[in-house]
């Protein structure tokens, strides 16, 4: 037909609707754009808006809706998905709402799945309380989307029942078809199992998580937009832990059409796990590049500048990081109190506390927040500078007396933050002796509870110091001795089990036990004391020496073995052989002996070798004793041993 009419108007728009039914959408949208003139927005608008969606063009294509001069069914479900594709979730909402409303046919199924779909993504993203819409959850389309907007308002639990009834549904709904094997079944599980490792892993439980999301990844979904989510939620659980399955995991995230599949926040939050990743692995170029690219795509947000900082703090450039936070905190005063954080922890990390305290009192909002007043006097504490702790406490104490003035008027209740800052302010200054200091404290208190004993006695301790009288007079509101006795029985508090002493029962006296009553007033006899044994070799005379319960080694005259003695003197050079230092040791060439060697065992031998002292037994001249006499035998019959 084309052949004979290229303009043919019918003849064309067959030929679009089959090249699209193929998935040839290039080629269909280059026809229409080709025959402009005949093929008008009127006629085939839906058929280039569609193109245009699928081709990922959806500007182009949302233009191409809004200039059609009819909005027909079809282009009202395709404005839908293109506002939800361009997170205009607000205006979707109400597209859906209008087409439902005022559509009657075999597709309002589907149109309700995509309503609780939009509902979701809003209470994700955008953090919105989900209206009940009324939707009956009798598919797995639809659990599924109300599991997820129940993650989104942080209700773990009920959306994991959600999960698993959509498993269940899902299960149903395909084992009815007998052309669906079980891997079929399992890939279309596989984003249900996946929020399920999700919720886990919100939970804490990791392990599980972790062990679910690689038997998903095992799976070989052909959805990449699953696949890159599941590789960056192992790359967070991963963190600085086994980096080579993180580095493989992220190739995962940089396939093919991912950007399209995911929401902005989405790929944004990969990014940031990228630039993460790249700090651990010690790749500082890849992450500077990567956290300057994601400042620049969103220049108010606070987690490229803490990664930056983060990475100069690896290098030990400190000072470079603090100003850069600072500079990014007068940029940006929304964020200042995260960054003012964060700088106080570097500063902390530097071992400048007093500079980290200054840090934390600039931030204005968080000054009366007991979290903020206990880390500060717990640092002044540390720096022992008390009186800026008592400062702490004086400055939140008047913030909320000034708070409560002009919410309350007349009676002002203390609110219990601002009753607990004040026994916490009144515990404190007595503890470092500010009696005088804590009086006021401790007497507002006592006039919010008049019954509290324990604060009455820590005023009249106070007041004792400062004003004896007034303690007496305040001494007269303790309760008396006997309101404040406790009925105890002693004998069952002793016989419990928690008593480390039972006193012993009186029993009947025996006969010998009769003999030592009516003995007692004899005396006692006492044991004698034995002296303590000398060494044998003891000398009265001589000045014991100061070190000797002292190892040898630590001893100050303690010079050392001489190395190397013996052996110059025996066992050196080949059996029968002698040295140099044993002549001086040999009785023949003495001057006392005669000139021929005596023969052995004679005499004269022995009476010469007998004054020789073995080198064994020798002491060096002027030092004591130096060897401890061994262990004598133990007597027959004693006890202990091995």
């Amino acid at each position: 037909v084309l052949q004979i009419s290229k303009d043919d108007v019918t003849a064309l728009q067959c030929k679009v609707v089959c090249l699209i039914q193929n998935g040839n959408f290039k080629e269909a949208l280059s026809v229409i754009n080709t025959h402009t003139k005949v093929l008008t927005s009127d006629v085939i608008a839906f058929e280039k808006a569609y193109c245009e969606y699928r081709l990922n063009r959806i500007e182009n294509a949302l233009k191409t809706i809004q200039s059609a001069s009819q909005q027909t069914d079809k282009l009202k479900e395709l404005y839908g998905q293109v506002l939800y594709r361009l997170e205009r979730y607000d205006d979707c909402l109400a597209a859906y709402r209008d087409l439902i409303r005022n559509s009657q046919d075999e597709y309002e199924e589907e149109r309700k799945t995509n309503l609780s779909a939009v509902v979701a993504a809003q209470s994700t993203w955008e953090k919105v309380m989900p209206e009940d819409l009324g939707l009956r959850e009798a598919t797995y389309e639809l659990c599924y989307n109300s599991a997820c907007a129940l993650i989104g308002q942080g209700k773990l639990n009920e959306a994991m029942k959600k999960l698993r009834k959509a498993e269940e549904l899902c299960r149903q709904s395909l084992s009815e078809d007998s052309d669906v094997t079980e891997e079929d079944i399992e890939a279309e599980l596989a984003i249900i199992h996946g929020q399920m490792a999700y919720i886990m892993q919100l939970q804490g439980r990791t392990e599980d998580a972790l062990q679910l999301y690689n038997q998903i990844i095992k799976l070989k979904p052909t959805d990449v937009g699953l696949l890159a989510v599941i590789a960056n939620n192992i790359i967070t659980i991963n963190k600085d832990q086994n980096v080579f399955d993180s580095k493989k995991k992220v190739k995962l995230t940089n396939a093919e059409g991912v950007e399209h599949k995911l929401s902005k926040k989405q790929l944004q939050a990969i990014e940031f796990n990228k630039a993460l990743l790249a700090m651990y692995t010690n790749q500082a170029d890849q992450c500077r590049k990567l956290s300057a690219s994601l400042q620049s795509q969103s220049p108010e947000h606070l987690l490229p500048v803490l990664i930056q900082a983060a990475q100069l703090c690896r290098e030990k450039q400190h000072a470079k990081a603090v100003g850069l936070l600072q500079d990014f905190a007068d940029q940006h005063p929304a964020s200042a109190a995260e960054i003012k954080l964060t700088m106080a922890q570097l500063k902390i990390a530097q071992g400048s506390v007093t500079k980290a305290c200054m840090i934390l009192r600039s931030i204005e909002e968080l000054q009366h927040k007991p979290g903020m007043v206990s880390a500060l006097v717990t640092m002044y504490s540390h720096e022992e500078d008390i009186d800026s702790a008592i400062e702490v406490f004086t400055q939140a104490i008047q913030w909320y007396q000034q708070f409560q003035a002009s919410q309350t008027r007349g009676a002002k209740p203390k609110s219990p933050v601002h009753l607990s800052l004040i026994r916490e302010a009144a515990n404190f200054k007595l503890k470092h002796g500010r009696k005088k200091e804590a009086i006021s404290d401790l007497e507002e208190l006592w006039k919010q509870n008049p019954k509290d004993v324990h604060t009455l006695a820590q005023l009249i301790s106070a007041y004792s110091l400062v004003d004896p009288e007034k303690a007496k007079v305040l001494s007269k509101h303790l309760p008396s001795s006997d309101t404040m006795s406790l009925k105890v029985d002693v004998d069952a508090l002793e016989n419990s089990h928690g008593a480390t002493y039972v006193r012993k029962k009186a029993g009947k006296l025996t006969g010998d036990n009769q003999q030592k009553e009516q003995g007692q007033g004899d005396v006692k006899k006492k044991k004698k004391k034995k002296k303590g044994k000398l060494p044998k070799n003891y000398d009265p005379k001589v000045t014991p020496d100061p070190e000797r319960w002292l190892p040898m080694r630590e001893r100050s005259y303690y010079r050392g073995r001489k190395k190397g003695k013996k052996k110059d003197q025996v066992g050196k050079g080949t059996q029968g052989s002698t040295t140099a230092g044993s002549s001086e040791l040999d009785a023949s060439r003495t001057a006392s002996s005669p000139p021929t060697s005596p023969r052995p065992g004679s005499a004269a031998a022995v009476s010469a070798t007998s004054n020789v002292i073995p080198p064994r037994h020798q002491k060096p001249a002027g030092a004591p004793a130096t060897k401890k006499k061994q262990q004598q035998k133990k007597k027959k019959g004693a006890k202990g041993g091995w």
